[in-house]
């Protein structure tokens, strides 16, 4: 099978040409839109990743080049018009599962980076300052940690932060029974907003869950908060978090996703002036820490991805069932 493989980093190349052994691949770099969707004219699939932009416009001109298969390597498919892609008789995969353990593990440091402020300290070290003045932490030992969302990655960050001595509180919409077994109280989402010292978001984004933290919700959360989300941007009202910022109400935050990520992210800018005036004004905040959704990027991930997006297109070329069909 012939696959224009979008979006692709270093690290794509490595991994996906290690494990493949009968597709033909050719990679770009260029991230899939309305006006690189022509590079996958001759393909018969196209590989995906989460900032692709796959609309009904894209998704027609797909099916019009031929395309039969969309392949995203990544759990989410928010970026993509399903409907579109039935109307049009493309068919979609994904990656459900590739290392839960890696994004939960991510969270985990972003706790601890903006608790214990490394980051802070490695830098004062490096240019000779061996002061403490400023650093003084929390023990996360006894703090409550509202867990926003419980599938796969939520329920192993349940599981790391009751390791850590923490009360684990979580919302969903069905009630994880191992992690009620395992100590974990499941309660009303304004509750969890009210008590959690820590609050950790592990949800899709959905029409349900898009700003799922706003102006309103920031407003239940104690001060001094500390807020993470490894998930989707859009999860968060990043204008309201940044209000919330400088009234105190939010006392951390540590983002690995951004609404507004697309042009910025998996990009070197370092020699580019960026324009986006919202994620300037974050990164000139002290208590705010931001990764450039790195959560998924382990050794085990980049594996579990590479060889399940593979046999999801074996899978469609010899007509057997898509396990992971969207």
């Amino acid at each position: 099978m012939k696959i224009a493989f979008f979006s692709t980093q270093p690290y794509d190349k490595e991994y996906f040409k290690r494990y493949n052994q009968q597709h033909q691949i050719t990679f770009f770099e260029a991230q899939l839109n309305e006006q690189t969707v022509n590079l996958a004219k001759g393909n018969d699939a196209i590989c995906a990743f989460v900032n692709d932009r796959l609309n009904a416009e894209v998704i027609k001109a797909l099916a019009e080049t031929g395309v039969k298969i969309i392949a995203q390597r990544c759990a989410g498919f928010n970026n993509v018009d399903v409907g579109a892609a039935r109307e049009n008789n493309i068919a979609v995969v994904r990656v459900p599962a590739y290392s839960p353990h890696a994004v939960a593990e991510h969270a985990l440091a972003l706790i601890m980076t903006l608790n214990r402020k490394t980051h802070k300290a490695y830098n004062r070290v490096r240019e000779g300052n061996f002061s403490l003045d400023r650093l003084t932490g929390f023990d996360l030992y006894g703090k409550t940690v509202g867990v926003i969302g419980t599938g796969k990655i939520g329920q192993c960050f349940a599981h790391i932060m009751l390791g850590l001595g923490c009360k684990v509180l979580a919302f969903d919409i069905i009630a994880n029974k191992d992690l009620e077994a395992a100590g974990v109280a499941y309660l009303p989402l304004m509750d969890i907003l009210q008590q959690s010292n820590i609050i950790s978001l592990h949800c899709p984004l959905t029409e349900q869950t898009k700003h799922l933290i706003n102006s309103t919700t920031l407003d239940m959360m104690k001060d001094g908060t500390m807020l993470i989300n490894t998930s989707r941007g859009a999860l968060i009202d990043t204008r309201d978090a940044i209000e919330a910022l400088k009234r105190g109400r939010l006392g951390y935050l540590g983002i690995d996703v951004y609404e507004q990520e697309e042009k910025l992210f998996f990009h070197d800018l370092s020699e580019n002036i960026i324009e986006d005036d919202i994620i300037m004004r974050l990164l000139s905040f002290p208590n705010v820490l931001i990764t450039s959704h790195q959560g998924f990027l382990t050794d085990e991930a980049l594996t579990q991805i590479a060889l399940v997006t593979l046999q999801n297109l074996s899978d469609f070329e010899q007509g057997k069932k898509l396990q992971n069909a969207v």
